[in-house]
C-alpha cells in the first residue's frame, strides 16, 4: 500500500503564508490526480485543490487567487502553497492521490493542522 505523509502544517497569523507538502512512498505504483481536502471542526472534509498527472489544476471558489498546488511527479511529492491566510481556512488539511496499481485505489495521508489566527 502506498503511504501519504503530509509535513507543514502550524499557526500563523491572517495574512500569512503556510506551504504544506505532501510525500507518497510505497513500490510499483504511479499516481494519477493528487488533490487537497480540508475538514474545519463541526463541519464537511472540502476539496480544496486538484492537479492531474500532466498538471491541470483546479480550485474550490474560497481559495482561488491565494492557493496554488503544485507537484513533482518525479519525487511522488504534491504541494500547496497557501496565501494571505484568513481565520476561516483554519482546518485539518489532508492530501489524496488516486494510485494506479494493479488495482487502483485511494490513498489518504493523516492531515496536517492549519490554524490562522485573527
Amino acid at each position: 500500500q502506498v503511504q501519504l505523509v503530509e509535513s507543514g502544517g502550524g499557526l500563523v497569523q491572517a495574512g500569512g503564508s503556510l506551504r504544506l507538502s505532501c510525500a507518497a512512498s510505497g513500490s510499483s505504483f504511479s499516481i494519477n490526480d493528487m488533490r487537497w481536502y480540508r475538514q474545519a471542526p463541526g463541519k464537511q472534509r472540502e476539496l480544496v485543490a486538484v492537479i492531474s498527472s500532466v498538471g491541470n489544476v483546479h480550485y474550490a471558489d474560497s481559495v482561488k487567487g491565494r492557493f496554488t498546488i503544485s507537484r513533482d511527479n518525479a519525487k511522488n511529492k504534491v504541494y500547496l502553497q497557501m496565501n494571505s491566510l484568513k481565520p476561516e481556512d483554519t482546518a485539518v488539511y489532508y492530501c489524496n492521490a488516486v494510485i494506479l496499481t494493479d488495482t487502483n485505489y485511494s490513498a489518504w495521508g493523516q492531515g496536517t493542522q492549519v490554524t490562522v489566527s485573527s
